[in-house]
């Protein structure tokens, strides 16, 4: 799915200026604990989160990420915009929610791209 199709299915407005709208991605991940996203994210993929601060671009691109959405209307600060904007890094805002958005990508035919995290009790 392309850049431009998730931001008019996410309700979105992209906030970075001369990024590739034509990019695919191949699949999506919702969370807000930064941990998790690079335990469990595959790469070239959606990340939809409630955090908005800097950190979320760095891990974003740590992870291979393409692109990122805030929900709930979130603005992320100036910091996170000018970072992605350097980057060359799609961000979104939507006024959506996290689990409305993951459920329309969903519904458009774009998977889930978490993988299971192991835990210690899981090894045995």
């Amino acid at each position: 799915m392309k850049i431009r199709q998730i931001l008019e299915i996410s309700q979105g407005k992209l906030l970075t200026p001369h990024v590739n709208l034509d990019m695919e991605i191949l699949g999506g991940y919702a969370g807000d604990l930064m941990s998790d996203v690079l335990a469990s994210i595959q790469p070239e993929s959606v990340l939809i989160t409630g955090l908005s601060n800097p950190q979320v671009i760095r891990t974003a691109l740590i992870a291979d990420v393409r692109l990122v959405i805030f929900a709930r209307g979130k603005q992320p600060p100036q910091e996170t915009i000018t970072l992605a904007i350097e980057e060359r890094f799609p961000i979104i805002t939507s006024d959506l929610g996290v689990y409305e958005i993951s459920g329309r990508l969903m519904q458009n035919g774009l998977p889930s791209f978490e993988k299971r995290m192991l835990h210690a009790f899981d090894r045995d």
